[in-house]
């Protein structure tokens, strides 16, 4: 358990620390899509469906409207 912590950690910091040089837009992209992944991951596993499948979908989804808002 305490692995998985520390490797999520570490995951979490790598991919902010990629985001630096994004413009607006990329950034929501990005927020979209982390959003949505965990949206899609807790209503997927409440609904009884796979948490992960929920994950792609809500990533997806997320990613797209975060990209076309203004």
């Amino acid at each position: 358990m305490r692995y998985g912590v520390i490797v999520t950690s570490v995951v979490s910091l790598i991919a902010l620390a990629g985001c630096t040089g994004m413009s607006n837009q990329q950034q929501r992209a990005v927020s979209g899509g982390a959003i949505g992944a965990a949206g899609g991951a807790v209503l997927g596993a409440v609904a009884g469906f796979n948490p992960l499948v929920g994950a792609a979908v809500g990533a997806a989804g997320g990613a797209t409207v975060g990209a076309l808002t203004h």
